[in-house]
């Protein structure tokens, strides 16, 4: 047995003897944390057509010496048991046997973007991230991030690429949904109780890692655009709020985060390079790790390096403010400012080309992998974690008291913004869209036209603008308002029967028409029909504040400053708004 194996023996030590015996290809795989997908009956995926991923899972286990991977696609809790073992058998019989860390985005709520989320599928279903932060109860947060780490634990996740802690201050950026809201405070203390639920008092074992983001704040995109695309680079701060920007992260560094994602953004007008945040090195090295103390992972957001191939489309590296440069010298840039690790890559001979021209030392890289190879050690992947029981999967992933614990936050969040005739009483004529008559049948008699029913419950969404490109077309970005001749139909429905809007707010819609002829108004972040009739009908007590203000227009939402927290003039519904009923 060789010391690294021994798990008698110190941390410290074992890192040090796997790292002396890893050679430089080996160490260089360490720096990468790519995609994979999986077969639907857990096994791993071998062949690969290159439409999403450029190379099968022993391509890049066995030959490219990958040990970090994030999973991409929605399974069972049996299958992603199946195939994590796999996976981890696969890494076992490479040279030195370096376990796998698999990592995954949020899957406990509603939204499906393969860039950001997943859909809750087997798992417990919670609101959306905003609506924890209108509930507002940091207990809550803790016991949520603790339901999400033991349901990860049983299928062999051991990062978390979450939680999102950017302040949402520029109402159209499409990354919303995934934030603690407006309220910089409040973030800092739901991403406290958060890391607690996920990593426990100290990492270890049956902790789920913390990769926080986008560090320092993605919020003030420049006209709300996102930079994963290239008209969405630059970040601005015309309200001189950069500082505020910081808060939370201040917080999640206190709170012992164990790594930290850098977001995309290119800053303009301040006194930082005006680079990407992961190639910046007053931002990585002076701020985060020199200022803020921060002495763990730094991994880059996803795709900074190489041109890449996304549902058959083209899209190009996000090297913001670097685009002439080469991806060799793209990475030494982003190593230079103090990165570990390349988010979504896959070029471990580019680190190995780098130091063999001596752009890099070897030292450099060893720095990196003792903090990769650390994390591995205590969460014990190379002793008793390394493998999870199928059976146990299915048991715990979706249990009976997660999704009713997920339910019950679903109904707190949900906001009333005008009460009128609510709770409602008895079983009314009731005329639903995008209600599922089947549950609504449990309510009142559904009927088939608005002129029939007594009152309407409808759901909308917050408007977007179609995008062309695939990719992009999941981030719902543009403008706010609801657009003719929607405008006009759904008007046309308020005036003929009183009707309950429920509108889901992914971003803060604008609907100033809507609020006024509604009979009443509710917003959700993430709540099934179940947990909207239940508010309605006064089954269940809504709790929820809003997150950010509702702005009057969008002459209102252009003419804000991004970098400032609800800063449209004559909003509709202000931050914090919420009826209790």
């Amino acid at each position: 047995m060789h010391p690294y194996q021994d798990a008698t023996r110190p941390v410290a030590e074992r890192v040090e003897d796997l790292l002396s015996r890893m050679s430089l290809e080996e160490k260089a795989g360490q720096l990468f944390h790519s995609m994979l997908m999986m077969n639907a009956d857990g096994t791993p995926v071998t062949e690969t057509d290159g439409s999403m991923l450029p190379f099968s899972t022993p391509e890049l286990v066995e030959a490219r010496h990958l040990t970090h991977f994030n999973l991409l696609g929605t399974y069972g809790a049996r299958e992603m048991a199946l195939w994590h073992n796999a996976v981890q058998e696969m890494a076992a019989n490479t040279r030195l046997g370096i376990p796998v860390s698999l990592s995954t985005d949020p899957r406990h709520a509603f939204t499906d973007n393969v860039g950001a989320s997943f859909n809750a599928g087997a798992f417990s279903a919670w609101p959306e991230a905003l609506g924890l932060a209108a509930i507002g109860d940091p207990e809550l947060v803790f016991h949520f991030a603790d339901t999400v780490r033991r349901e990860y634990l049983a299928v062999g996740f051991r990062t978390a690429l979450h939680p999102q802690i950017d302040l949402a201050t520029e109402p159209r950026w499409a990354r919303q949904t995934g934030t603690f809201g407006s309220d910089a405070k409040l973030t800092g203390e739901l991403v406290r109780a958060y890391v607690r639920g996920l990593q426990g008092e100290e990492l270890g074992p049956d902790s789920v890692a913390a990769m926080v983001k986008h560090f320092p704040g993605g919020g003030p995109q420049k006209d709300g655009e996102d930079p994963h695309f290239a008209h969405g680079k630059e970040q601005v701060y015309p309200g001189g709020m950069r500082e505020h920007h910081l808060e939370p992260f201040r917080a999640a560094v206190a709170a012992g985060c164990s790594q930290m994602m850098p977001y995309y953004g290119q800053p303009v007008g301040t006194d930082w390079e005006e680079v990407g945040f992961g190639f910046n090195k007053g931002v990585v090295t002076g701020l985060l790790r020199e200022e803020l103390g921060f002495t763990g992972i730094v991994c880059t957001d996803w795709g900074l390096l190489t041109d890449s191939v996304i549902f058959g489309e083209k899209h190009v590296a996000r090297a913001w403010g670097v685009e002439h440069l080469s991806v060799a010298e793209r990475t030494a840039k982003s190593l230079d400012a103090g990165a570990d690790q390349f988010g979504g890559e896959q070029c471990p001979e580019v680190i190995v080309e780098l130091v063999g021209s001596g752009r890099i030392s070897e030292e450099r890289i060893d720095e990196s992998v003792r903090r990769l190879l650390r994390e591995k050690f205590v969460l014990g992947l190379f002793d008793e974690r390394r493998y999870v029981d199928p059976d146990e999967a299915a048991e715990t992933v979706g249990r009976a008291d997660f999704k009713a614990a997920g339910a019950a936050a679903q109904r707190r969040s949900l906001t009333v913004l005008t009460d009128g005739p609510l709770p409602l009483s008895g079983r009314p004529k009731l005329y639903v869209e995008n209600v599922d008559p089947a549950v609504a049948a449990a309510y009142g008699e559904v009927v088939a036209a608005p002129a029939e029913a007594e009152l309407a419950v409808v759901r909308l969404r917050t408007p977007y603008e179609d995008r062309p490109n695939r990719f992009e077309s999941f981030f719902h970005s543009g403008s706010l308002a609801f657009a003719e001749p929607e405008l006009t139909r759904i008007l046309s429905l308020l005036g003929t029967v009183p009707t309950v809007v429920c509108v889901n707010l992914e971003r803060p819609a604008v609907l100033p028409e809507i609020a006024e002829q509604a009979a009443a108004l509710i917003a959700d972040y993430g709540a099934s029909d179940d947990a909207l009739l239940d508010v309605a009908f006064g089954r269940a007590a809504a709790e929820g504040r809003l997150p950010f203000e509702l702005p009057r227009s969008m002459a209102a939402v252009e003419a804000a400053r991004p970098d400032v927290p609800n800063d449209t003039v004559d909003p509709v519904f202000a931050h914090g708004h919420g009826l209790a009923i």
